[in-house]
């Protein structure tokens, strides 16, 4: 669906395009009018044009076409379902693997009343110069 009215939009706007083109404007009788020669008064550029040609008559069909299919274009691309086949798309695509957790109390957050937790002991550990690597002993300060 979406294919045929895309080629029916191009043909549209190329129909409107040509038409466009064909029509003779609106000002290059101006220059015959005003004695430019082949006849013709002041009267003909200034007074009522008569009933439209069918060129012009087609340019507004075409044009009235334009607008509605532009609209009906807008409307599908606003209401589509999103279906990709992207690799990307399907690696990023979230998990739908559910995972429980056991919330541990931390430090900030007191225990309830009544059930006091022991404080855990200090853990010292010595270090010496000889277990940290090279590369992690900082410069010394200058």
């Amino acid at each position: 669906m979406d294919i045929i009215l895309l080629v029916l939009h191009v043909f549209l706007s190329l129909g409107i395009i040509t038409l466009v083109l064909l029509q003779k404007g609106a000002g290059a009788s101006a220059g015959a009018a005003f004695g430019g020669g082949g006849g013709g008064g002041a009267g003909s550029v200034f007074g009522a044009t008569g009933s439209a040609n069918f060129l012009s008559k087609t340019t507004a069909i075409f044009a009235i076409g334009f607008f509605v299919n532009s609209l009906v274009l807008a409307y599908l691309a606003a209401n589509r379902e999103i279906q990709t086949e992207s690799v990307i798309d399907a690696l990023i695509a979230p998990s739908t693997e559910i995972t429980t957790e056991v919330a541990v109390p931390s430090e900030d957050v007191p225990a309830p009343e009544g059930l006091e937790a022991p404080a855990p002991a200090p853990v010292e550990a010595e270090t010496s110069s000889e277990d940290v690597p090279p590369a992690d002993v900082p410069a010394p300060a200058e």
